[in-house]
């Protein structure tokens, strides 16, 4: 039995995840302003027919691919919003279900560090290589999600709502996590938006 563990629709995908989600794409690169559909499944190797599915449902590209034997991922994007939803309308008909299956998103770390210090940032800048750099005295903004898929939402609402910098936004394996850095008041007005999208999502807590 295929599970749907993220299946997340974003309208319009911001600057900044649009580029680091380029850095890591394999497929065809997504640019600021493309409609974005990001799905996981359990097992990993039910996202290759259902990759198939939904390049044949529409006039879609195919930007990343991710292949594990737990999870696979893909993210679907074009510039046309309706040509996103009907390929994933199309996979949902497949798994004959709908987006209110999907497993429910928990946040499982949720924290800002104010003031970062030289060597600090130095390490953090040396382990993140697709994203932007960190400065000293900037604040940090940490948020891990249950399951992964999800932190490219948080990121794309966080960065809708505030002027801040994008460090990292690794959306595969067991857990997503984001890493955002900024002015003191604008790292708070990211990490407001990007904890209410994530809490405002629906879906089955498989937890309980």
């Amino acid at each position: 039995m295929i599970k749907l563990r993220t299946y997340i629709f974003i309208n319009s995908l911001q600057p900044q995840i649009a580029s680091y989600m380029g850095t890591a794409s394999q497929g065809f690169l997504p640019v600021p302003g493309d409609a974005c559909l990001w799905m996981e499944v359990a097992p990993g190797m039910a996202v290759h027919r259902l990759t198939d599915i939904a390049l044949k449902g529409s006039n879609v590209h195919l930007g990343q691919q991710i292949v594990e034997r737990s999870y696979g991922s893909m993210f679907l994007h074009h510039r046309d919003q309706s040509d996103v939803l009907e390929s994933g309308q199309k996979v949902l008909d497949y798994l004959q279900t709908d987006e209110s299956s999907r497993q429910k998103c928990h946040i499982m770390w949720n924290e800002i560090i104010r003031a970062i210090t030289p060597d600090h940032a130095v390490l953090i800048n040396r382990d993140n290589r697709r994203g932007s750099m960190i400065l000293p005295g900037q604040s940090m903004y940490i948020l891990e999600t249950e399951p992964a898929g999800y932190i490219v939402y948080a990121a794309n609402e966080a960065e809708k709502a505030s002027n801040i910098t994008l460090i990292e936004a690794r959306a595969v394996g067991a857990y997503g996590r984001l890493i955002m850095a900024g002015r003191e008041a604008d790292i708070n007005v990211a990490a407001e938006a990007a904890t209410k999208a994530i809490q405002n999502l629906t879906g089955q807590d498989v937890r309980v």
